[in-house]
């Protein structure tokens, strides 16, 4: 099985990219003056707003003739020649992130066949945080009568020798350009190569050897697991809807239908986990509602080996009132500090009253703390070899355990596909 190919991609001629390419539409959820102005921005003009549907306006009254808008002007897009067709396609994508810093990746399309969101999946490709599949049905009706899809999903590839992407850095002045353009809102700078047909082959060849079970082991040093080839970083439940809408589709197709479908495949950007520009950041927790001490006593009891001095276990920083304390778990359940800590609190507040939060920032963190009745726990970063290996020993991690990068450096829509 190849799990990541080339595609049918669409771009848009003769259009203001600043103008078509908006963020992610999970991003800025709380925050609709972003998407107000990035209407003004795009006014006037063919953009990717006017084709997704921004999460900050999920709860509108009108979603459903929102959603029906969005179908009627992909159609119109469609119609009006608007897009240019790249067959049988990758696409090496440069993007200068806020910080100066350039993040590297592919566009092609992932397998449905190979992804699996369940809980203990051991498919190739897997989601690194667990799906909240209440979130799923929502974007199925935004999906179910699209004739397109636009991805903001971000897939991770664990290539630690950087042999898949960054050396196409190296030849990329050998390419046609797709686009080079400015992201609109402080997003950065984005610009596209098409790969020729020996590039593309190459990339292609080294991707498939992430299926290798030799590889596999050789690289973990784990046994008795499925190997895990590809992860998603961002956009997971994007590509579980794709995959729910792929389910149903199937149902109607024969066995050879279903072999090229274009519905099978979900347009994504495959990136190197270890992607210098790529940084993961720490999502810490605060839980209002509750007394410190008392939280804290039941953490001791739910973990008796916890201790506060370091004994190389996995490290806890508690936070509350201006106080602050460093704890130590050994022998923990769960392979990040982060998990272990979540499967306390799961079950602490299935018991208890309280409401937990998730905080990015550790000032952010102690000035939520210096009210009564709240807590806070800080965590490490991940470091990224840890990645692969914890979703590979305990499968999908706990839902905001880490950031890749702020709102402003996700993923902006851009090239499409017909499903």
């Amino acid at each position: 099985m190849s799990i990541f190919k080339s595609a049918d991609i669409l771009l848009p001629k003769n259009v203001d990219f600043s103008k078509w390419s908006v963020v992610a539409c999970d991003q800025y959820s709380s925050e609709p003056e972003y998407w107000e102005k990035a209407e003004k921005i795009a006014k006037g003009s063919p953009s990717t707003l006017n084709i997704i549907y921004p999460e900050a306006y999920l709860n509108e009254p009108d979603g459903d003739k929102r959603i029906e808008n969005i179908n009627r002007t992909m159609e119109q897009y469609l119609n009006d020649g608007i897009f240019k067709e790249y067959s049988d396609s990758l696409i090496y994508v440069e993007r200068t992130q806020k910080n100066g810093k350039v993040r590297r990746g592919i566009v092609g399309v992932i397998d449905l066949e190979a992804y699996d969101y369940s809980v203990g999946s051991q498919s190739l490709v897997r989601a690194t945080e667990g799906t909240i599949i209440s979130r799923i049905p929502p974007r199925q009706r935004i999906r179910k009568n699209a004739p397109l899809e636009l991805p903001h999903i971000l897939m991770l590839a664990d290539d630690r020798e950087k042999e898949i992407i960054e050396p196409l850095s190296e030849i990329k002045d050998s390419f046609e350009v797709v686009y080079d353009f400015e992201l609109m809102q402080g997003g950065g700078h984005l610009k596209g190569w098409l790969l020729d047909d020996d590039a593309k082959k190459d990339v292609l060849s080294k991707v498939e050897k992430l299926e290798s079970e030799e590889e596999f082991h050789a690289k973990y040093g784990i046994d008795g697991k499925s190997v895990l080839a590809i992860a998603v970083g961002d956009g997971n439940h994007s590509l579980a809807t794709a995959k729910a809408c792929w389910e149903e589709i199937k149902k109607t197709l024969s066995a050879e239908q279903q072999q090229n479908h274009p519905a099978r495949f979900a347009l994504a950007e495959l990136e190197n986990l270890h992607d210098d520009a790529l940084e993961f950041e720490p999502i810490h927790r605060v839980v209002f509602g509750v007394e410190p001490k008392s939280v804290i006593d039941a953490m001791y009891k739910y973990y008796p080996q916890i201790s506060e001095t370091d004994n190389g276990g996995q490290k806890i920083v508690i936070v509350y009132q201006g106080i602050e304390k460093t704890v130590y778990i050994t022998d923990a359940p769960l392979n990040l500090a982060v998990g272990t800590f979540q499967k306390f609190m799961d079950d602490y507040l299935s018991e208890n009253s309280g409401e937990i939060d998730y905080i990015h920032g550790e000032d952010v963190v102690r000035n939520l703390t210096k009210s009564e009745n709240t807590i806070g726990f800080v965590f490490d970063a991940m470091e990224k070899n840890d990645l692969f290996t914890t979703v590979i020993e305990d499968g999908a991690l706990p839902r905001k355990t880490f950031s890749m990068g702020e709102a402003y450096d996700k993923r902006f829509y851009l090239e499409a596909k017909r499903i």
